[in-house]
């Protein structure tokens, strides 16, 4: 068959065989010959099919049939030729590019053109930062079960219809994952709703947990103010029945003792109620549909000038002037407990049933805040909106306080959370309502303000003893008292190397701040002594073998 011949494999092009290539050129000009010639027979006479094919008489469907079992075929081999001609224009550019500079490492087919990095909105973390931020989430989880949390983890992908209308304007930061066996997913853009999914499917009806893992948001990456497309949350979130307000005024107080634990520099707390703010919109004369539109505007207002929020209320929101001019003389307000209380006899509000019940649950907030020690720290604040979907009740959030007003790292929102009563009733099959309240700690912007406030170098390892030979052939030995330590409990290493030099051995002590060594000797061995050599001091002294092992304990203690 013309077609078999012709089959050529394209394991040939990748492994630059540029005369098998050369071949299949010629091998694609016969074949395009041959399609001129089907050609010329499916347009000729049948006296010139008998002269042109055979030389004998055929039948013009016989022949008709043969012509369409054949193209076809001829085809296909034609487009794999074709396939491999690029190949070889390819193999050829390569070469004359690769000419001038000597002979180059072969590449594999796939990645002769791979740009190395990492996706927009990640980076990597080397040790350096790893080491950082392990104690960091470290201290964070200290707080969380000195509170009597405990963890969960729920999957990073959910089904996309378990996200979607919980988010506002933002759900468009979703990320989207194509059909995997015949599920619609996306990957987590908080801890939030997946919590309260967890909670209604599985009958749970009181808990108080922490969660510390990575989301991902589709949204434009700041790397140095720590804003990231993958990045971790820390939430803390308290489920049940509680009397009002208990629940909530914990939160702020894990919020204050977190930043403060962390040395982040000054912050505050913002509070605000969704009541209260549902209460302001309808008082100022805001139509119920458009709530959550003029809430994702004042939302903005940290970041942006209430002139600009202002003008997208009227020009996007289709808002009336004379109601964004309402707003703006509640959203300028903020306070204490004597705001409460001038808020309390605001005409317009006094009339909305919601905003007297926000303000009342504001009253016993501060109340608790002033008791729990933290009310230095709060600010009930009306332009704090939190534009997601599924807050009823409190919200609240951490901002830094930067004194310096070109430092954009140390300036802008650490935490944030509220209350949520009606979300996880989405997720339960017999529609069971469990209040919720909880707050998220945005450790990726900490993470940025401590990388730049860190001076020197940061200790990535935890290695207490490094067990070092003086001399050659102890690398036996060295082996027996590792693991006499690592039996102990202690944390020890020693050299890859059989014979290495004691002073690489000791340089490696000084660089990774290893704070002790134990240095073996033969005439030292021979006595049942090792010497013990304080790194930073570099005093040394005889210890016992027998005793090594308790000599460490009491000076890693002392």
């Amino acid at each position: 068959m013309l077609a078999r011949r012709l089959q050529v494999p394209i394991t040939a092009a990748s492994a630059s065989s540029t005369a098998t290539l050369r071949r299949c050129i010629a091998n694609l000009t016969n074949v395009r010959r041959g399609q001129r010639t089907f050609a010329s027979i499916s347009t000729a006479s049948p006296g010139t099919l008998t002269q042109s094919v055979h030389g004998k008489a055929m039948n013009r469907q016989q022949q008709q049939q043969q012509q369409q079992q054949q193209l076809p075929k001829i085809n296909e081999e034609v487009q794999k030729l074709l396939a491999l001609k690029e190949k070889l224009k390819q193999l050829q550019l390569d070469d004359a590019n690769g000419a001038g500079g000597g002979s180059a490492a072969p590449v594999e087919p796939g990645n002769r053109n791979l740009s190395l990095k990492t996706a927009k909105g990640t980076r990597d973390y080397g040790p350096e930062a790893m080491a950082l931020r392990q104690r960091v989430l470290e201290q964070v989880i200290r707080v969380f079960r000195k509170h009597g949390a405990e963890t969960i983890d729920t999957p990073v992908f959910e089904l996309k219809e378990v996200l979607t209308g919980k988010y506002g304007e933002d759900s468009k930061l979703i990320y989207d994952l194509k059909d995997q066996g015949g599920e619609i997913l996306a990957l987590r853009y908080d801890l939030t709703v997946p919590f309260a999914r967890y909670v209604g499917m599985g009958n749970v009806f009181n808990i108080k947990r922490y969660h510390i893992a990575k989301v991902y948001r589709r949204d434009n990456p700041q790397i140095t103010r720590g804003r990231y497309r993958e990045f971790y949350q820390c939430d803390f979130d308290i489920a049940g029945t509680y009397d009002p307000m208990l629940p909530d005024a914990e939160c702020v107080k894990v919020v204050a003792e977190i930043l403060t634990e962390l040395g982040v520099g000054d912050f505050v707390v913002k509070l605000n109620h969704r009541k209260l703010l549902d209460g302001m919109f309808e008082a100022c004369g805001v139509s119920a549909d458009k709530f959550r539109t003029a809430c994702s505007s004042v939302d903005k207002l940290d970041k942006t000038p209430w002139d600009e929020v202002r003008r997208e209320m009227i020009d996007e929101k289709g808002l009336d002037e004379a109601t964004v001019d309402r707003i703006g003389e509640y959203v300028r307000l903020h306070g204490g407990a004597e705001l409460v209380d001038r808020l309390a006899q605001d005409e317009r509000l006094s009339r909305i049933k919601g905003a007297m019940e926000g303000l009342e649950d504001m009253r016993l907030l501060l109340q608790y805040c002033q008791i729990l020690q933290v009310a230095d720290r709060v600010s009930f604040d009306l332009s704090l909106a939190r534009g997601l979907d599924y807050y009823t009740g409190v919200i609240y959030e951490a901002v830094l306080q930067g004194t310096d007003a070109g430092d954009e790292i140390a300036v802008g929102s650490v935490a944030g959370g509220g209350r949520y009563d009606n979300l996880v009733g989405m997720f339960n099959p017999k529609r069971k309502q469990v209040p919720c309240v909880g707050v998220s700690i945005g450790v990726e912007r900490i993470f940025s303000i401590l990388e730049a406030k860190a001076a020197g170098k940061t200790r990535t390892n935890e290695t207490e003893v490094y067990v070092a030979s003086a001399h050659k052939g102890l690398h036996l030995k060295r082996l027996e008292i590792l693991n006499t330590l690592w039996s102990a409990g202690i944390k020890a290493e020693h050299s890859y190397k059989l014979n290495p030099k004691l002073l690489a051995q000791l340089q490696h002590c000084e660089e990774y701040q290893i704070p002790f060594a134990i240095v073996l000797g033969d005439g030292e061995l021979s006595r049942g002594v090792v010497k013990l050599r304080e790194i930073v001091t570099r005093k040394e002294e005889e210890v016992a073998l027998d005793a090594l092992v308790d000599e460490i304990r009491k000076r890693l203690v002392a």
